[in-house]
């Protein structure tokens, strides 16, 4: 990955040593958030998931923060814990990579004090097999791989409702539904819950599994090419945004991050980087 010389992507669960950090980003504490040094530049601390989060991130840092006064330290996360926890420790001053109902549920699970801006792309969730070309050739007892994360976990079960692969109880659905919802199952599938992170490499193990998009992409699987089954892009609720602490939504340098990741030129980035749709800009600019 080419990184650009002002960015700095480090592995989100090394151990950081924070000094100095109330006039130059990841504020914490009861600081009014990041500050602009004596040149005028403020330095923030995000953290992102790698892939699209990241890369989106290192486009803003290397074509559009300079002007706007900002410099960008991207740290790179693997999993969906560490960026909501050190962000509410003050070690990040913004995370990229949650969409609102993994949001909602963290925030009423765990206590945080956050805040998000709006939707800045989309990644849509598919059902990928190494043995079946499509879902009716799924045979009885076949196992499907599906993320243990509560709130992803009923919208890859509400994929396969519209499919009607399964069927769903009363009141179910992408928000609230979970394996035990599962209403009808002709087909008697075997789910199997596993970490999001594992399912790409449970695949040969698995007669399908439904994928996050995060990951689908770093195993280089697109939902138009490699999918059988892609979730639908129009209406998706689930658009992933920039999270800080609740005391800094205000902050000039945090909503300066926010609007230029709303810019033309990062939905014009996406739309060039993933031409495929496996990546969708979430806004209209």
């Amino acid at each position: 990955m080419n990184t650009p010389a002002r960015s700095r992507l480090v592995a989100g669960l090394a151990l950081v040593a924070v000094t100095g950090l109330s006039a130059c980003g990841a504020g914490g504490g009861d600081s009014s958030g990041p500050e602009a040094d004596d040149k005028g530049v403020t330095k923030l601390v995000v953290g992102a998931s790698p892939t699209p989060h990241a890369k989106i991130l290192e486009f803003v840092d290397a074509n559009l923060a300079a002007k706007a006064g900002l410099d960008l330290e991207i740290k790179s996360f693997d999993d969906y814990v560490q960026p909501n926890v050190q962000l509410a420790e003050g070690t990040l001053d913004a995370n990229y990579f949650q969409h609102l109902p993994y949001y909602e549920a963290q925030v009423k699970d765990r206590g945080y004090d956050f805040a998000h801006y709006e939707g800045v792309h989309i990644e849509p969730f598919a059902l990928y097999s190494k043995k079946v070309k499509d879902v009716s050739e799924l045979a009885t007892g076949a196992q499907v791989g599906i993320n243990n994360d509560p709130s992803n976990q009923g919208r890859a079960l509400e994929l396969l409702a519209k499919a009607k692969v399964i069927t769903l109880k009363a009141g179910k659905d992408a928000t609230n539904a979970t394996v035990y919802d599962i209403d009808q199952n002709p087909k008697k599938l075997q789910f199997k819950e596993t970490d999001p992170a594992q399912l790409v490499r449970s695949l040969d193990d698995l007669d399908v599994a439904v994928i996050n998009g995060n990951y689908a992409l770093e195993a280089k699987l697109s939902p138009t090419k490699d999918a059988i089954l892609v979730e639908e892009a129009e209406g998706n609720p689930y658009a992933n945004f920039l999270t800080v602490q609740k005391k800094d939504e205000d902050n000039p340098a945090l909503k300066k991050l926010d609007e230029l990741l709303h810019s033309p030129e990062v939905k014009a980035y996406i739309e060039k980087t993933w031409p495929d749709g496996s990546v969708l800009p979430g806004f209209v600019a």
